[in-house]
């Protein structure tokens, strides 16, 4: 019986081809959709891709596996993804797993003998405030318990399916904090409202009409630039000088792309940037146009954020229907076009230039570089990457002007700053606070402090690619330039807080985890270092390694720094180094009581 497509993914395929100049670009996002309906990518599917796009089954095949969220074997109808990273097992996502692990009694992606369940342990899913979280199939269930996971599967299993537990607790904690200016959270309210009509109430694209009738797009980069806006995925690049990058003079078309795969631990902030606010980024999007001469934009998304992309292209939709988009935008003979992207599981994909090879339809290995994007990126085209935060804060810009922006920061860090305050802290979320503002601060006042009365040990600064720092370095200004005095980042304002019954040499062990389990392996010293790091902190965690083995991990992560392709060496590296090098009496305690001498880690061992 041959292969064939349901009316509605013939539909969403053919939308797909349409997208892009190339076609192998809508490869990675026709697998996903094709699972979602199909279950799995199962084989006739890989033939029936090969001979629809034109390529060989060797290239589908390999692409597919590459992508962690692919499949190629029917799981149950309920797909529990349950998130272990770093913010969700401090709040105790790993009693959820050992719940769930007996509850089934099968192994992970396998169904329950009724088809009715099957589950996985998972990276990050962007629901770090919300932490320990879920996902069942593509639905978000955040602040869980063991007797809240129980009650969700009763539902599942007598065929009710609970509303997703909405992303507010992360965004709007219960207590007010006058310490927030909020910018690109201006528009956001508890029951979210993303419509044009809300974002046209609230100065919605006057931005837009001012780059397009009122300035010259030398002016719109130079605002940008004196507005110290910098790149907030991590780099830290300023944004302005990133544009001023791309050729003037180039008769090849010109690409904006809004880097959506949030997948650093400890990050969430895009996903709520998406959701409450899209056409915020759609406004940033085509304003970066404006200023480059671009007329064709993607907005690379990861997977998991279904929901996220089903509002995103809702809003765009609605930005063509009303002349946002499309020709001759507000009379001005401007044109530009505008579609989402879907990625299907790859951290290495937040990489600029591999983000660039996923989007046209291949594994996500990184460019070396030079040559950079502005110059040769995406088709071999001048292209503008920026993550959804920088976007999102060039409408303000553009409207309010660069001194007013620049000055709600500090010198050289322009601006405000949504931090991801996750882990040990009574009143975890999302605060968009001016760059600068103190850390302790951030904690013990915005925050709430640290739980349960408990004293702190360690902060993750910027998400878990950055070095930690001690309870006693937090009395400082969290901006780009005062976090790389202090010997870590600021990264993408992911801070997670570790409390003092915390083991560090677990918090190290998770982390090399994650990174040995992103790694692309295109690079040696990444492929081979990486797992051989977490290895070692294994065998350290339980105590059944040597005195020298300590220097062993601080020596393995520093011959993977700074001999990458890409900065992913560095991220695996860092945080690694940083704990050795603070917490080292922890590892040596390890040593001596053979084991773990802390008592959750021992609790988690007797269940």
């Amino acid at each position: 019986m041959p292969f064939t497509l349901s009316t509605e993914l013939q539909k969403k395929f053919d939308a797909l081809k349409r997208c892009y100049p190339a076609p192998r670009s809508p490869l990675v996002p026709m697998l996903l959709f094709a699972q979602n309906e199909l279950g799995y990518v199962s084989d006739e599917l890989i033939d029936y891709l090969a001979r629809e796009l034109g390529l060989r089954r060797v290239e589908v095949e390999e692409t597919a596996a590459y992508y962690a969220m692919l499949r190629r074997r029917p799981c149950g109808r309920y797909h529990l993804q349950i998130c272990t990273n770093i913010a969700c097992m401090l709040r105790g996502a790993r009693q959820l797993l050992e719940h769930i692990e007996k509850k089934f009694a099968v192994p992970p992606k396998q169904p329950t003998p009724d088809g009715l369940f099957s589950y996985e342990e998972t990276e990050c899913l962007g629901a770090c405030t919300g932490a320990p979280a879920l996902q069942v199939n593509y639905d978000y269930y955040e602040n869980l318990s063991v007797a809240r996971l129980d009650l969700l599967l009763e539902e599942l299993r007598a065929g009710k399916k609970p509303p997703p537990v909405p992303f507010i607790s992360g965004v709007f904690p219960d207590k007010p904090h006058l310490a927030e200016v909020r910018v690109n959270m201006r528009r956001f309210t508890p029951t979210p409202t993303p419509s044009l009509e809300h974002y046209l109430k609230h100065d919605g694209y006057k931005a837009l009409e001012k780059a397009l009738k009122q300035m010259t797009p030398e002016q719109v980069i130079e605002e940008v630039k004196k507005s110290n806006l910098r790149g907030r995925g991590g780099a830290g690049f300023s944004a302005g000088m990133k544009w001023g990058f791309v050729p003037k003079d180039t008769t090849k078309p010109k690409y904006i792309i809004a880097n959506a795969d949030e997948g650093e631990p400890g990050t969430c902030k895009d996903r709520a940037l998406m959701e409450f606010d899209p056409h915020q980024l759609l406004e940033g999007m085509l304003i970066a146009g404006v200023a480059v001469n671009a007329h064709q934009g993607y907005i690379y998304i990861r997977g998991e954020y279904h929901y996220v992309r089903e509002i995103l292209d809702r809003a765009i939709a609605e930005a063509y229907a009303y002349g946002y988009l499309g020709k001759h935008i507000l009379g001005t003979g401007f044109d530009f076009d505008l579609s989402t992207h879907t990625s299907a599981g790859a951290y290495e994909c937040g990489e600029e230039s591999a983000l660039m090879e996923s989007l046209e339809g291949k594994r996500g290995y990184p460019r070396i570089r030079p040559p950079f994007p502005a110059v040769i990126g995406l088709y071999g085209c001048p292209t503008v990457i920026n993550n959804v935060e920088t976007l999102s804060a060039v409408p303000a810009i553009i409207l309010h002007g660069a001194d007013w922006y620049a000055k709600l920061g500090t010198p050289g860090n322009g601006g405000t700053r949504m931090f991801c305050v996750s882990g040990h802290v009574n009143c975890p979320g999302i605060y968009e606070l001016p760059l600068g503002f103190n850390l302790r601060r951030m904690i013990e006042e915005v925050a709430g402090g640290v739980w349960q009365n408990k004293k702190l040990k360690a902060v993750i600064p910027g998400g878990s690619s950055t070095p930690v720092l001690k309870a006693e370095e937090t009395d400082l200004p969290m901006d780009f330039d005062s976090l790389a005095k202090a010997g870590s980042m600021l990264g993408s304002g992911g801070v997670v807080v570790i409390d003092e019954d915390t083991c560090m040499v677990d918090v190290a062990r998770r982390i090399s985890r994650f990174y040995a389990h992103e790694s692309c392996g295109w690079c040696i010293p990444c492929r081979e270092g990486t797992t051989w790091l977490h290895k070692l902190l294994e065998r350290l965690h339980t105590g059944d390694a040597s005195p020298e083995d300590i220097a062993l991990v601080a020596q393995l992560a520093k011959n993977i720094f700074g001999k990458t392709f890409c900065p992913f060496g560095d991220a695996a590296a860092m945080p690694i180094i940083s704990i050795v090098e603070k917490f080292r009496h922890e590892f040596e305690e390890h040593l001596s009581y053979g084991g773990c001498p802390f008592a959750r880690c021992q609790m988690a061992v007797m269940k």
